[in-house]
């Protein structure tokens, strides 16, 4: 019986199959298949039941699913205790909604760098929908989307909230929202659902939404003139120094984006629960140099 095999038969039993436990892994499925079948080997034990849909544990592989997880947290707990950031030479996959990639994501990847210079990082790019799905899927390590995901094995750090303002063209008249047509986060997310519940209720189906899955397009469709919308003022900054978009205040707007960075918190990873302190550290320090 080996560390490596126990690890393995430990994803196994998580993920419930050999299928996912090697893309996990990064093994072959016979590598994987072969792991198990030496563990019940030196065991004397069958610790699956194998079926067409996946595997589930035996008695005997439900006992040894409980120390083999003991064991694991003890490993993460050396790790954390005996290895140096310095040395800390692993992958962390890492997903991001597009918002907080044009705020501060610039400034998380440098802290993060600064404490773990070994660290690779896999950057995505995506909507909180696929985000989300990712993390559960286990294709991704930390997220950072509007949250939190509701998950046992999910861990979430609330992050500082992001304030929409309508803007519009400077040149633009005063905009009638029960006609002028309004450009929005895309549609699978919850914005896009908020701006059109509140819309409706205020002026009636006929509101014009388009939807968009880059702010920045969205916010030069504002200053094209083609439509007005309601993003952050941060992101506009630029655009409103130039002279081309300009707040305006029709008597309400949507509550604040709230983000969290999100992590898989089970089964315990130190580096997971970093990072993502490092990541709620580094918004911090962004909006308290923003006021």
């Amino acid at each position: 019986m080996t560390l490596d095999q126990l690890t393995t038969f430990l994803w196994v039993a998580r993920l419930g199959g050999v299928r996912r436990t090697a893309l996990e892994m990064n093994l072959s499925q016979p590598a994987v298949s072969g792991r198990i079948s030496a563990l019940e080997d030196s065991l004397g034990t069958q610790l699956f039941d194998r079926a067409q849909r996946g595997v589930s544990l035996t008695k005997q592989g439900l006992i040894l699913r409980e120390h083999a997880e003991k064991m694991a947290g003890l490993v993460e707990d050396i790790k954390a205790t005996v290895v140096s950031d310095q040395s800390v030479n692993e992958l962390l996959r890492i997903g991001v909604v597009e918002t907080i990639v044009q705020l501060w994501l610039p400034t998380f990847l440098s802290d993060l760098y600064e404490k773990y210079p070994n660290l690779k990082v896999e950057i995505t790019v995506d909507l909180t929908v696929n985000l989300r799905q990712q993390l559960l899927e286990r294709s991704l390590d930390v997220a950072i989307l509007m949250g939190p995901v509701s998950e046992y094995s999910v861990d979430n750090i609330d992050l500082s909230a992001v304030d929409l303002s309508w803007l519009k063209a400077t040149a633009a008249p005063e905009p009638d929202l029960s006609v002028t047509p309004v450009v929005s986060y895309n549609r699978n997310s919850r914005p896009y659902r908020e701006l059109r519940a509140e819309l409706t209720a205020r002026h009636g189906m006929n509101t014009q939404i388009f939807t968009t899955s880059s702010i920045y397009a969205g916010l030069e469709m504002v200053a094209s003139g083609i439509c007005v919308g309601m993003f952050p003022r941060k992101l506009a900054a630029s655009l409103i120094e130039q002279g081309r978009v300009v707040e305006f205040d029709p008597g309400w707007r949507l509550n604040p984006l709230r983000f969290t960075v999100s992590y898989l918190g089970e089964p315990k990873n130190n580096l997971n629960s970093q990072a993502a302190k490092v990541a709620h550290s580094a918004a911090e320090t962004f909006w308290k140099e923003q006021r």
